[in-house]
């Protein structure tokens, strides 16, 4: 074979390995886990802004806080599996 031959092949051979490896590690599995709710059992009175009852939920330990408008009540959550408290709701 010739030096010519030789070469232009394991460029060939090298472009493949790279369009493999870039294939491989382009491929991103994205997980979303569940999370799960429970009123904020610190948090006392009408829940007006959802900061404020962020703020009571991640001092109980919790993930995030938000604001329920209708009912007005600081609801806690968390990664439903994280989670080891019994009566949380899961969200849909």
């Amino acid at each position: 074979m010739e030096p010519s031959g030789k070469l232009s092949s394991s460029a060939v051979v090298l472009v493949l390995l790279l369009v493999v490896a870039t294939e491989m590690t382009g491929m991103v599995v994205v997980v979303q886990a569940r999370l799960c709710e429970k009123p904020s059992s610190h948090f006392k009175g009408l829940c007006l802004r959802s900061q404020n009852c962020d703020n009571e939920c991640m001092l109980e330990g919790y993930m995030d806080g938000k604001c329920k408008y209708l009912t007005r009540r600081c609801i806690c959550s968390m990664e439903c599996a994280t989670m080891s408290n019994v009566g949380l709701t899961p969200t849909k």
